[in-house]
């Protein structure tokens, strides 16, 4: 566990001066690279700024309108019958979009629930094992100009299920 410990703290260290030191052996100039590149990513970063501001405002109007809850309610019996707690549904529902409106649910069903409650680690669970698709497509594909996105919304939001899916019934056989 020691070793596990002291790797842990040199590892980002050692990979940094390994960079730099590569680099200088083959005379890149290091520095005036580290700050092209910290340039580049203000310009992305600002480029991102709308993107960001759309998925934030589609977010809160599903969930202030009171559609999630609705969807909940009429899927709710359905859900009873194959034993998946209603409790985290909106969080599988939110986490493809957003990693932030996701924690805030995932911290909600916690406090309500219990960390060590069969929701509480499914919660975590899904939480850890599936990413926030729509962000990713919207944000990075966007700054980068990419207009065709079917694909990986397909493929994307397949993992997501597979995801969710898996965590559901690893956390229900092994906690259930």
């Amino acid at each position: 566990m020691h070793v596990i410990s002291v790797i842990s703290l040199w590892i980002v260290p050692v990979i940094i001066a390994y960079i730099l030191l590569y680099g200088t052996w083959k005379r890149v100039p290091t520095y005036e690279s580290f700050v092209e590149g910290g340039k580049e990513g203000i310009k992305i970063a600002v480029s991102i700024i709308p993107f960001l501001v759309g998925m934030l405002v589609a977010i809160t109007v599903f969930r202030a309108s009171g559609a999630l809850d609705f969807f909940i309610g009429l899927a709710k019996p359905i859900l009873d019958q194959i034993g998946v707690p209603a409790e985290v549904v909106p969080l599988a529902l939110i986490r493809p979009i957003s990693g932030t409106a996701a924690l805030g649910l995932m911290s909600d069903i916690i406090s309500v629930h219990g960390p060590d409650s069969l929701i509480g680690r499914m919660a975590s669970t899904i939480q850890g094992s599936t990413d926030t698709t729509f962000y990713v497509l919207t944000v990075y594909f966007g700054a980068v100009g990419i207009k065709k996105m079917g694909d990986a919304i397909k493929v994307g939001l397949l993992a997501d299920l597979i995801g969710i899916s898996a965590a559901i019934i690893i956390v229900t056989l092994l906690f259930g």
